[in-house]
C-alpha cells in the first residue's frame, strides 16, 4: 500500500471517528433531555388531578342560620358558617365519631379553605337547590389527596393518622371518593393551599410582561440596528458602541434586575412587581441580542439589492426600508423570537423589582401587581408541602412547552422566509 493510500485510509477513518462522535453527542443529550422531561412529567401528574368527597349536604334556612330568601345575599357576603354544614355531613356518615379529638381529625380530611369555596360556589350557581339535602363534591384536604395518590407505593407519612385511613376507605367502599380533572390549576392564582393553588396569574403575568417588553424592545433594537449597520458612520465611537452591545448580551441578568430597580423604581417611582416593570427589565436585556440579530440580517442581504435601488433612484432611506430591511426581516424575526425566548425564561431580573411577592389575584392590567412562570415556580418550590412539589414539575412542563413552541416558531420563520443568494 502507498503512502498515499495510508493517509487516505487514515483520514477515513478519522471522519469516520469524528461522525459517531457526533452521533454520539446527538443521541446522548437527547437521552438526557428525554429522560429529564419524563422525570418532571411523573413529578407533575398529582398536579392535573384533584381528589373530592362526595357529602349530602343539609341546605336548609334552619341549618344555613338565615330565611331562605336572605341565603343567596348571606353566602355571597360570607354571613353563613360553611364549614359547618360540611362538618355535619361528614358526622352523618360517621354516627360512631363522638369524641372531639376524632372529630377534629375527621374535619381535617377535607380542605379547609377549599371545601367552603367548592361549597359557597355551588349554593350561589343552584340557588333552586336552597331547602334541600343536595349530594355535593367537596375538595379533600392535600394530605389527603397526596396519601390517595400515593398509597399503591405504599409510602409512609403523609400526614393522615391510622383513623384517618380507615374514614377514607370506608369512603371509598361506598363510592364517595373520586378523582377529578384539576380544572382550576389553569384558571386561578396563586395560593398558601397546594390543593388550591393554580398557574393562570403566572401565566397572565408572563403574557403582560413579554408583551411590555416586545412593544419596547423590537422597535428599538431594529431602529438601532439598522442605523448602526446602515447609516452610522464608521469611526471609533461607532466601534465602542458596537463592542458595548456585544459585552451587553453577556452581562448576568442579575445586573439587569438591579438597573431596574435602581432606575424604574427608586427614581421614576414605578409601581413594584409590576409586569410593566418587568416588561422594562426584559427589554434592557433582550435589546443587544435583537440588535446583532438585526445586523447579521442585514449584513446577509447582498448590497447588489441596495445599488440596484439607488440606481433606479430610490434614497438611501428607500433603498434600506423598501427593498433590504423586508429581505432581512426572518432573520430579525427569528433573533427576537429566541430573544423573547430566553426573557420568558428570566427569574433573576424579576426577583430584583419585587415580582417574588405573593399574589393571589390574577392581574387585569399591566400595572396591577403580578409574577410570573420562572417566579412562580421558584416560589412553589420553596414551599414544603407536598403537594407543592406536582405543581412546582407541572408548572416547569408548561414553561418548557412556552419555550418549545417560541423556538419552533424561530426555526419556522427561518427556514420559510430564508433567502439563499
Amino acid at each position: 500500500m502507498t503512502k498515499q493510500a495510508r493517509q487516505l485510509k487514515k483520514r477515513y477513518r478519522q471522519e469516520k471517528r469524528f461522525r459517531f462522535y457526533g452521533i454520539l453527542a446527538i443521541t446522548l443529550s437527547l437521552l438526557t433531555l428525554s429522560l429529564l422531561i419524563g422525570n418532571i412529567a411523573l413529578q407533575s401528574r398529582g398536579a392535573f388531578t384533584q381528589s373530592f368527597v362526595l357529602l349530602d349536604i343539609d341546605l336548609s334556612p334552619e341549618k344555613l342560620g338565615v330565611e331562605k330568601e336572605q341565603a343567596i345575599e348571606a353566602v355571597r357576603n360570607g354571613d353563613v358558617h360553611l364549614s359547618k354544614l360540611i362538618s355535619h355531613a361528614l358526622y352523618d356518615l360517621f354516627p360512631d365519631v363522638t369524641k372531639r379529638r376524632d372529630k377534629r381529625d375527621l374535619k381535617k380530611i377535607v380542605s379547609n379553605q377549599g371545601s367552603r369555596i367548592f361549597l359557597r360556589d355551588y349554593i350561589l350557581n343552584n340557588p333552586e337547590n336552597l331547602g334541600k339535602i343536595q349530594p355535593i363534591w367537596i375538595l379533600l384536604s392535600d394530605d389527603v389527596d397526596q396519601y390517595l395518590k400515593q398509597k399503591s407505593k405504599n409510602q409512609k407519612n403523609f400526614g393522615v393518622t391510622k383513623k384517618q385511613i380507615s374514614w377514607i376507605s370506608d369512603l371509598e367502599k361506598t363510592n364517595r371518593i373520586d378523582t377529578k380533572f384539576n380544572f382550576d390549576f389553569f384558571s386561578t392564582g396563586d395560593s398558601s393551599l397546594p390543593e388550591l393553588a393554580g398557574i393562570w396569574g403566572a401565566i397572565v403575568g408572563s403574557f403582560y410582561t413579554m408583551f411590555v417588553t416586545l412593544i419596547l424592545s423590537f422597535p428599538l433594537a431594529v431602529a438601532a440596528g439598522v442605523y448602526l449597520e446602515e447609516f452610522a458612520p464608521k469611526n471609533a465611537w461607532t466601534d465602542f458602541i458596537e463592542v458595548n452591545i456585544n459585552n451587553l448580551a453577556a452581562v448576568p441578568s442579575i445586573i439587569f434586575g438591579l438597573l431596574g430597580l435602581a432606575i424604574f423604581i427608586q427614581l421614576f417611582g414605578l409601581p413594584r412587581s409590576a409586569p410593566l416593570v418587568g416588561g422594562m427589565v426584559l427589554t434592557l436585556m433582550t435589546l443587544p441580542t435583537i440588535i446583532i440579530a438585526t445586523r447579521v440580517s442585514l449584513k446577509s442581504v447582498p448590497y447588489s439589492i441596495r445599488e440596484a435601488a439607488l440606481g433606479l433612484g430610490a434614497s438611501p432611506f428607500q433603498a434600506v426600508f423598501h427593498h433590504a430591511l423586508p429581505l432581512a426581516m426572518p432573520g430579525i424575526l427569528t433573533g427576537t423570537i429566541i430573544g423573547m425566548a430566553r426573557a420568558l425564561g428570566e427569574t433573576a431580573p424579576l426577583l430584583m423589582i419585587g415580582m417574588v411577592a405573593f399574589i393571589v389575584d390574577i392581574p387585569q392590567t399591566p400595572l396591577d401587581s403580578s409574577t410570573a412562570l420562572p417566579v412562580q415556580i421558584f416560589l412553589w418550590a420553596d414551599k414544603p408541602e407536598r403537594g407543592f412539589v406536582a405543581k412546582t414539575a407541572a408548572a416547569i412542563l408548561i414553561l418548557l412547552a412556552f419555550l418549545m413552541i417560541m423556538n419552533a416558531t424561530a426555526i419556522y420563520l427561518r427556514k420559510k422566509f430564508e433567502k439563499k443568494w
